[in-house]
């Protein structure tokens, strides 16, 4: 199966596996995705549904910036398709929360202690 060098119009499953890494499209999401989760307290403390409106977020937010460029650059432009994915944008990131959420970190002893 090859790969994809950007997002597909319609959402599906692990859309983001599908990118060829190589690109930078595929590069710019994967930081996406990290500084989401990160501000988000970190990949492996997000829940399953975390996880699933992570990756629906992003794929929103390419497809708004996606539109965003066809109205700067005189093309066709649906201004209501883009107002709803508007509000199911920020319907997520309210599901997710807006600030940051510090990581949990091992007190130094124990990070010595576990680097052994």
């Amino acid at each position: 199966m090859s790969k994809q060098s950007a997002p597909q119009e319609t959402y599906s499953a692990n859309w983001m596996q599908s990118l060829d890494g190589r690109t930078a499209i595929a590069q710019e999401l994967r930081q996406r995705h990290i500084a989401l989760t990160d501000d988000l307290g970190g990949l492996e403390q997000l829940s399953y549904q975390q996880k699933a409106l992570v990756e629906r977020a992003l794929w929103l937010e390419y497809h708004l910036q996606q539109e965003e460029l066809k109205l700067a650059n005189g093309q066709e432009f649906d201004s209501g398709k883009w107002t709803q994915a508007c509000n199911a944008l920020q319907g997520i990131f309210g599901k997710l929360g807006l600030n940051r959420v510090a990581k949990t970190i091992p007190a130094l002893k124990e990070y010595v202690k576990g680097s052994k």
